[in-house]
């Protein structure tokens, strides 16, 4: 136990002073060691590194409240944070696409709001901006909020990617019109947008059978390469005469209002001789390490408000940020001249 000295103002701990701690606190180095684990892992496991890696044993609702302390800050200095456009000329990859966490909250009816809990799954909007040839993407993203909020958070990865007046955006997405309309939205003349071949692809395959029952494979690979021509046309023509409007779920027909809507976002010919690419797997790979791995364990159901602080954690070491956020804390407590953070 710490030795105690008292004075006339009070009881000095002289080994807290030195070391920058306050009682029942964790100095910054622990807390940062804290939150990189529970930044990666549920907290129980957390902890068990955390005992195997530095013999320090540690309540798990202490790592909880470290991690989520420090979330809480990273969103609220990107909140804040002003970011001026990029001086980078040239082009630009984009992506975005959605995925769904879920999610607790108190049933608006409950007295007592500890109980009678709604479970639900919501989404989490997940982008990425880098230039051509980059394999360091710069990542945003939203949770829970319209889709003008998902473009803007677009917009201001691309401004951190160094996006500038001289640079274009080649987007890539699901062919949800809300993605195109945001690519209009945020980067005007500078954009465009194009539908992801897979998805594309998936509706073909979807039609083949039916199209082709004795060939489906050849009839959808006879289409692929239409479509890589710029051939949309043909391909319309192929399902046309297989196309109900009486049936709306037909696959035929789903396919055949999938592409007529989208004709304007199919110039895979041009993507391909720019070297671009015309898949969004990129970003789907994305939601898997970024997301997936921390906010959809087996049995974890997140608030609201931690779903967004956690997304702003893993968005923080994703960019590659992580060092500099814990700089920042270590000057900020060096300058107030007291211990680095009392107990969370």
């Amino acid at each position: 136990m710490e030795p105690l000295w008292r004075n006339d103002t009070g009881i000095e701990r002289p080994f807290s002073a030195v070391a920058g701690v306050s009682c029942r606190g964790s100095s910054l180095p622990l807390q940062r060691v804290m939150t990189d684990f529970g930044a990666d892992d549920a907290f129980g496991p957390g902890v068990a590194k955390l005992k195997e890696h530095y013999g320090i044993e540690m309540p798990v609702s202490t790592m909880q409240r470290t991690t989520e302390h420090h979330a809480h800050c990273i969103y609220e200095q990107e909140v804040a944070r002003v970011i001026g456009p990029g001086t980078a000329a040239g082009v630009f990859i984009g992506e975005m696409d959605g995925s769904m966490v879920p999610v607790v909250e108190p049933s608006p009816e409950a007295e007592d709001k500890r109980k009678d809990k709604v479970l639900s799954w919501k989404e989490v909007r997940l982008n990425l901006v880098h230039p051509q040839g980059s394999v360091s993407p710069v990542f945003g993203g939203n949770f829970a909020e319209g889709v003008e909020e998902s473009g803007r958070q677009w917009g201001r990865c691309a401004a951190k990617a160094g996006f500038g007046p001289g640079s274009q955006l080649h987007a890539v997405g699901d062919g949800a019109p809300w993605i195109a309309n945001q690519v209009d939205l945020q980067f005007g003349t500078q954009g465009s947008y194009l539908v992801d071949f897979f998805h594309v692809g998936e509706y073909l395959g979807e039609a083949a059978p039916v199209c082709a029952p004795d060939h489906p494979q050849a009839w959808l690979d006879v289409q692929k390469e239409r479509l890589k021509a710029n051939q949309a046309t043909a391909v319309l023509n192929a399902l046309a005469p297989f196309v109900r409007a009486d049936e709306n779920d037909n696959p035929v027909t789903a396919c055949d209002r999938y592409l007529r809507h989208r004709l304007d976002h199919l110039d895979y010919q041009g993507a391909i001789q720019q070297g671009l690419p015309i898949g969004s797997g990129e970003i789907e790979s994305a939601h898997r390490y970024i997301i997936q791995e921390r906010l959809k364990l087996p049995g974890a159901w997140w608030l609201p408000d931690h779903v967004k602080t956690m997304l702003a954690l893993r968005l923080n070491r994703a960019n590659r940020e992580w060092e500099a956020y814990w700089q920042r804390a270590d000057k900020e407590a060096a300058g107030t001249g007291q211990p680095a953070v009392a107990s969370l």
